[in-house]
């Protein structure tokens, strides 16, 4: 049989095992009375497996692994070991405060601290930005890539990434979060072994023999001069992952749609333990790629995959990888529509609007922008530092404005509003004029720059209030 003929009927028979198998058990599932919390959080029905599958499948996609694998380096390993200490976080401080407040955005628990509307409003925009304009077209782009590289897609990049966002848009708009959780584990456990696989297929063609490879290939301890210089991450490394994994709503959504807080601290630690092994596949398959091809950059691994697993598991594996793609961005559609319709279309438009319909207008738009935006991001150089330097732009002062609302109980939300404003204007003079160091080490500085404003514009209007009361 014709070595494309059978790639093709294993993608498309595992691509439409997996929508059935999905169909199925959201057919049998419960429904929440309260339709917001049905179509954005599952009915708050999810079991801890789903948690952990949905969790580990949306932030593995291929942004991750085309291009960590890209980067052809171990050092890159420490995005995935850092997401460890995130979601640690992300189970002890952040979701029991999340379920104790009954939120549906993660943006809900600003309002509910600082008492304060248009904080949740303004934060909910910035993550709405970011994720037309940043994370959307990402995703879409190195799925694209993925492959185009590895089935030598006579297309060009944008009529791939047009498919992926046809086929994320039908889960999302039509399934809510319930499908894209199911789903997300169904490939979850496929892309594991999958990955794993590849890994010990490519080992097999270089005859398990790394040597030539150089040794900065290999070092966790990075250089002045590398994409992770081993100082940054005791900076602003762990920073990142706490506003990726704690506050990003397209992450934390799925911990809130938990049976429970003790059910979304259980699939949490699943995924955290899991994010430890994940190198193996995500980071390792590059440097084999390195030792094959020399130094090709994001598309190392659609290359490998294509030259070292047989053809019927190359199809597999395609099929993984798709519902991968279709994982991240399905999932940004899906928080993207929560954000705009529980955050700013109930409380300013209509408050008695069909959420359901509201949110698949609003996932349709996305899409479109998302898809529009991807040549933007064919010319970067590394995806992976390209994502991290742009996500800088809102990601810093979002979370001083989180943490405030964790230890400033009483804080001013007018104090954090400045505050938000002023980081994001300082953070993009450090990304677009002066750049006098690592960019992680200017998130820290953002972040701590971010934290001093509100406190002092806090305590000024504190002082402001009791002159004028005593007056």
């Amino acid at each position: 049989m014709n070595t494309g003929l059978i790639q093709v009927s294993v993608f498309v028979a595992l691509t439409g095992l997996v929508a059935l198998l999905t169909w199925r058990v959201c057919a049998r599932a419960r429904h929440s009375t309260d339709e917001s919390k049905d179509y954005f959080l599952a009915g708050g029905g999810l079991a801890w497996p789903y948690v952990a599958g949905s969790l580990l499948l949306t932030n593995i996609s291929a942004e991750q692994i085309v291009g960590m694998n890209g980067a052809q380096m171990m050092l890159v390993a420490w995005w995935e070991f850092g997401a460890a200490a995130g979601l640690l976080v992300l189970a002890h401080v952040l979701v029991p405060m999340y379920y104790r407040y009954n939120c549906t955005t993660t943006t809900e628990l600003l309002e509910r601290r600082l008492g304060d509307p248009g904080l949740r409003r303004l934060v909910s925009v910035l993550f709405l930005v970011g994720y037309m304009f940043i994370l959307l077209p990402v995703v879409l782009y190195t799925g694209a890539v993925f492959m185009k590289s590895m089935f030598a897609l006579d297309l060009p990049i944008i009529v791939i990434a047009a498919a992926f966002a046809l086929g994320g848009l039908l889960y999302a708009a039509f399934g809510g979060l319930r499908a894209i959780a199911i789903s997300d584990t169904f490939n979850g456990v496929g892309l594991l072994v999958m990955g794993l696989a590849v890994t010990v297929f490519a080992l097999a063609a270089v005859h398990w023999d790394l040597s030539g490879v150089p040794a900065e290939r290999w070092s966790l301890i990075g250089s002045d001069e590398s994409d992770i210089p081993w100082h940054t991450l005791l900076t602003g490394m762990l920073f990142i992952h706490i506003f990726y994994w704690g506050t990003n709503m397209v992450i934390a959504q799925r911990a809130m749609a938990a049976k429970s807080v003790r059910e979304a601290q259980k699939g949490i630690y699943a995924a955290a333990a899991f994010k430890l092994v994940i190198p193996l596949i995500v980071v390792f398959p590059g440097v084999i790629a390195y030792k094959l091809y020399g130094d090709i950059g994001d598309i190392a691994y659609g290359r490998l995959v294509g030259d070292v697993l047989p053809p019927w598991l190359s199809g597999a594996f395609a099929a993984m990888i798709v519902g991968a793609v279709l994982s991240s961005f399905n999932s940004c559609l899906n928080s993207a529509a929560a954000l705009y319709t529980c955050d700013l279309h109930v409380p300013l438009v209509n408050a008695h609007a069909d959420v359901r319909k509201i949110g698949q207008r609003v996932a349709t738009a996305f899409a479109l922008v998302g898809v529009a935006m991807v040549p933007v991001f064919e010319h970067a150089q590394s995806i992976v530092d390209t994502l991290q330097r742009l996500n800088g732009l809102y990601s810093m002062p979002v979370l001083a404005a989180f943490l405030a609302a964790v230890f400033m109980r009483h804080g001013s939300a007018h104090a954090v509003k400045i505050g938000i404003g002023f980081g994001a204007a300082l953070y993009a003079v450090f990304t677009f004029v002066w750049s006098p160091l690592h960019y992680i080490h200017l998130m820290a500085i953002t972040l701590a720059a971010t934290l001093l404003v509100m406190l002092l514009i806090d305590r000024l209007a504190g002082r402001t209030v009791a002159v004028a009361e005593s007056a």
